[in-house]
């Protein structure tokens, strides 16, 4: 769909899925000036997301949890522009992304390009990693053409299959990574819930006796080769993280397999 194109912005939707995201929504979306429309779909919010959405002038859409995947075609319909910049609530762009994007994408929304992948800088426990892959340089699409690019349909960890030629922008998105440890767990708890429904529906096979070389094998790919080591004790954190969280998964999926009724349990429990 084609629509005018309003003074000073450029026909783009900034798209941005959200549920109680208070805290971080107005600096998601007020880094994104030259966007013709924005849009946030919203799950369900208790705190002022919606209201702090309508003030910024975005458009709200309300739609129940579907998944990560799921949710962000979904989204993806409701635009009014076929090209499409969809950031998390913690994620923003920083000044210098924003004056790369506005320089470059009059060129990029006119081509045949499918897309664009970023860079992501993310901070942990208060600052910045400076060497640990996925929170310093890490690639992620969150540009696309909708008519070339769509969304896997998993609940979480989803990703953004291309249909044709992409480019690349220089500068960084800023993430906000989780404030605290307890933020951390509590999203690790809410990912594994929807990863175990993923691999539930797939009838991937339980094998809990790969749990210890799955966590010395994690935590050797992010302690050394993705580099933490080099943040200090806090890549030893960060690695020690994800290797638990890779253990988890798998145990948390064996419970469901034993135990079914575990599912709405942890769900009830999750919701509070």
């Amino acid at each position: 769909m084609t629509l005018d194109n309003p003074s000073h912005t450029l026909p783009l939707s900034l798209i941005v899925i959200a549920r109680n995201e208070a805290k971080h929504l107005g600096q998601c979306l007020q880094s994104v000036p030259f966007a013709a429309e924005k849009l946030v779909v919203d799950s369900g919010s208790t705190d002022d997301t919606v209201a702090i959405a309508a003030d910024l002038g975005a458009r709200v859409v309300h739609q129940q949890w579907l998944g990560f995947g799921p949710q962000r075609n979904f989204a993806a319909g409701l635009a009014s522009y076929d090209w499409i910049l969809m950031l998390d609530a913690d994620e923003q762009l920083s000044p210098a992304l924003c004056a790369e994007m506005q320089a470059r994408l009059p060129g990029i929304l006119h081509s045949e390009l499918a897309g664009a992948v970023l860079l992501r800088a993310s901070q942990f426990m208060g600052a910045p990693m400076r060497w640990y892959r996925p929170m310093n340089r890490e690639r992620i699409a969150r540009l696309y053409h909708r008519g070339r690019a769509r969304w896997t349909e998993a609940r979480v960890h989803e990703s953004l299959r291309f249909s044709g030629a992409i480019t690349r922008f220089k500068q960084r998105v800023l993430h906000d990574h989780n404030p605290t440890l307890v933020h951390r767990q509590l999203k690790m708890l809410r990912y594994t819930e929807l990863r175990a429904k993923d691999w539930a529906q797939r009838r991937r096979p339980v094998r809990l006796w790969l749990c210890p070389f799955v966590f010395m094998t994690t935590f050797f790919k992010d302690y050394w080769l993705r580099l933490g080591f080099l943040d200090g004790w806090r890549g030893f954190v960060i690695a020690h993280i994800a290797a638990s969280y890779a253990v988890y998964r798998r145990l948390r999926y064996y419970e469901l397999a034993v135990n079914p009724r575990s599912a709405q349990l942890a769900d009830d429990a999750l919701a509070k």
